[in-house]
Parts: structure tokens; sequence; C-alpha cells
């Protein structure tokens, strides 16, 4: 069977379209968060690009001959007051309504799919997703999944916080508090994510650390590359000293994640200062991917089990 899945978050539009063993991908920048924290709404401008996305995605499903098509949604959709509008809006041009994933369905989903393909011998390794609003995490803790949600990312602490170019240091250090001190609190409440044997770190955010400190962005490279904390807190420091006009220009950095990455490595280096660990194996693979294998295997009822709404095709 084939099955295509297209995730909307709060900065890109992505597609997989897979058999279990080919596959085709496609990531699109769209920042539908754009704003939405001042405004409490997905704004016109970020809805148009997101659909725009999505019309360049319809000839490749329609071609792949999916017999199921899935799209989901997360943070843009969970904080914003006119998520039915943009609902409707997307299913009409998918001819699919999107699914709401909650926090915790998101950890879940990225805890299956940034695992898939990697070399590591930890088999139940703590999983961290950054996204542009939120932060997902995922562990297996006595025979059952644990998850949670923070509603911190990489654009969210960018537009709260990272207002000067480059960001002053009392800017980064305030978005790394905030990040630390709702982690504490998170913490706190799932005492199982405080002392992993290991992590894997999936997301655009870890996914970028890890190619600027390879210096070239190779989807094959990236999937497994151990990114010790040392290099995360390099990488940090080189980012966030630079101006825009100057960070574009890091190898391995993609000009469209450049205006929201430094807030992505604060939320980064805050969990890592945090747990203490040596680092991270990073994971080409997220939300996505854990949606095709759930629908490939029968489990995606499972997986959403706990309030998701929308539907699939």
């Amino acid at each position: 069977m084939k099955v295509a899945a297209v995730d909307l978050g709060m900065n890109s539009a992505k597609l997989l379209v897979t058999d279990g063993v080919t596959e085709q991908r496609a990531a699109v920048t769209v920042r539908l968060g754009e704003g939405l924290r001042g405004s409490g709404e997905i704004q016109i401008a970020a809805l148009g690009r997101t659909l725009e996305a999505l019309r360049g995605f319809v000839p490749a499903i329609e071609a792949s001959g999916a017999e199921r098509v899935v799209a989901v949604t997360t943070a843009p959709a969970r904080a914003g007051a006119n998520r039915e509008q943009f609902l409707d809006a997307v299913n009409g041009v998918l001819g699919v309504r999107p699914v709401v994933l909650s926090g915790g369905q998101e950890a879940r989903l990225a805890y299956r799919g940034a695992r898939i393909g990697l070399p590591t011998a930890d088999t139940t390794p703590l999983v961290i997703d950054i996204g542009g609003g939120s932060t997902e995490f995922a562990v297996e803790y006595a025979g059952t999944l644990q998850s949670a949600s923070l509603d911190v990312g990489a654009l969210m602490l960018t537009e709260s916080y990272l207002r000067s170019d480059p960001p002053r240091a009392e800017e980064l250090s305030n978005a790394i508090g905030h990040v630390a001190d709702y982690f504490d609190d998170l913490l706190r409440d799932v005492p199982a994510l405080a002392d992993p044997t290991s992590i894997v770190g999936s997301g655009g955010t870890i996914r970028t650390a890890g190619a600027v400190e390879i210096g070239r962005y190779d989807p094959h490279e990236l999937h497994g590359f151990w990114l010790s904390r040392d290099a995360a807190e390099d990488v940090f420091r080189t980012l966030a000293t630079e101006r825009l006009d100057d960070r574009v220009h890091n190898p391995g950095l993609h000009a469209d994640r450049a205006p929201i990455i430094v807030g992505g490595m604060c939320v980064l280096v805050a969990i890592l200062r945090r747990l203490r660990v040596e680092g991270v194996t990073v994971s080409y693979r997220g939300v996505v991917d854990g949606v095709c294998a759930s629908l490939l295997d029968g489990t995606w009822g499972t997986l959403t089990a706990d309030g998701g709404t929308g539907g699939d095709s």
C-alpha cells in the first residue's frame, strides 16, 4: 500500500509519499505561524503561502496513486482562533480535512518517525522534536510511552524575544531562561524525561544545527549524526553573534531558516544544559514519517486516540 501524509507546522509544510520502501518528499517554508502569537489568529498572508505550497503538493499526491492521504497540523491550529477557516481552506485544496494533533499526539508521532532507520543501540531514547511553535518530548518508561509538549519553539521565541540583529545578550538570556523555566515545570510533571539514557533529536532546528556542524545539508549524513553538546553550543554562539545578512552564508544553513534558527538554538541549548547530556543523535525524520508508518502498519487510530480532530481519504 502507498500512503501520503502532509504536515502543516508553524514554519513549514511537508509532504511524504511512501510505500515503506520508496519515498518522495517535499518541504516548503511557509511561516504559517507568523504573527500568530501577537494576534491570536492565523494571518491571511501566512495562509496564502501555505495554500500555495499545498497546491504544489497535489500533483505529486495524485500521480503517486496513494491509497490513503492524511493531513495533520499542530501548533498553528492549536493556537489559532480562526482554525476552522484554516482547516476548511486546506480541505478545499487537498480534499482532506487536517487532523489537529494535540501536543501528546504530535510527540508520539515524532517518537515513531524519528527513530526509523537510526543506527543507535538504545531502542528507547528520549525523542525531542523542536518545531516553530512548540517542542515535543517522548520516552518509554515502565513499559509505557510518556509524552509531553512545551509551547516554545523557534518562531515563537524569535518573535517574542529576539528583536535585535544580531540578538542582544539579554535577549538571548531571556529566551533561554524562558525555555528553562517551562522545561523545569515539565520535568516536575513528567519526571521520566529527566534522566534519559540517550537523546534523538528531530525537527528543523536540530537538523540545521547538525548541518552547520557538518558544513553541508545532506540528509544521508544528517540521519544518525552525533551532535555533541559542545558542538551545539559552538553552533549557537556562531549563529547568535552574526547579523542575518552574514548568518545566511553559513554552510548547511538554508536561507529560509536563518531568520528563526537562533530562536530554535535557544530551545536546544536550554534543554541540553538542563539535562546535562553529552549530545544528541540527529534524525532527519519526524512527525510526517510517524504518520506514514502508522498508516502502513494500521496503528494510526491508536497513535491519535486522545482527541485529535479531522479525517483522511
